[in-house]
């Protein structure tokens, strides 16, 4: 059947840029499939080495964890292989009026509360800025940009503490290629990004 002009245009356009949002949806369906695989088991156990190895070099003072939920990398075993289960730890405790994170000290045992997103998070504990945080990425790009869950919690973190070591965990499979990235003002470059695959920078 001959297609018509209109129907011919349709066929040779170019597709507009996926939205955030698409993406970000798009990447944590993938990313729920993936962790069900037994592809993740051995995933899981090449970023624990390849960020033990990363934590041995960087040497932190204080270190700003996450707690792995959906999927997410768990950043735990780590420690425990780079020989620094000892480490001075914080986590994320965040807030939705005004819409901001802080990190408080942890002792690194399971938490028993949640923050104003409904996240794993210390109950107490003072108020701290750690020299290098991991930050889970939803996606990511090879020059150092993360797509998040979308409330913009580390973004923001990371603009009042510049002089921090960002540290993207990601798996590759999450990877975004650059031209479906456009960089918006509130984003905040990554110092690094660590996958299963090794350290992009």
């Amino acid at each position: 059947m001959t297609a018509t002009p209109a129907a011919s245009h349709i066929e040779g356009a170019s597709q507009p840029p996926e939205s955030r949002a698409a993406m970000r949806q798009r990447l944590l369906a993938a990313r729920d499939h993936f962790a069900a695989s037994t592809d993740a088991t051995v995933a899981q156990r090449s970023l624990t080495v390849q960020l033990a190895q990363l934590l041995r070099e960087l040497e932190p003072a204080l270190l700003g964890m996450y707690w792995p939920v959906r999927g997410e990398f768990n950043p735990c075993d780590a420690l425990e292989s780079a020989g620094q289960a000892a480490l001075a730890l914080a986590l994320p405790y965040a807030q939705r009026e005004p819409r901001l994170m802080r990190y408080r000290r942890w002792d690194g045992v399971r938490p028993e509360a949640v923050d104003e997103c409904g996240l794993p998070a210390p109950a107490a504990g003072p108020e701290v800025v750690p020299d290098v945080v991991l930050v889970p990425c939803v996606g990511y790009t090879r020059s150092g940009w993360r797509l998040g869950y979308g409330g913009g919690y580390f973004d923001r973190w990371l603009g009042l503490h510049p002089h921090v070591t960002a540290v993207g965990v990601a798996w590759s499979g999450s990877e975004i290629e650059p031209a479906d990235w456009e960089v918006q003002p509130h984003d905040r470059p990554l110092t690094l990004i660590v996958t299963e695959a090794g350290v992009v920078s």
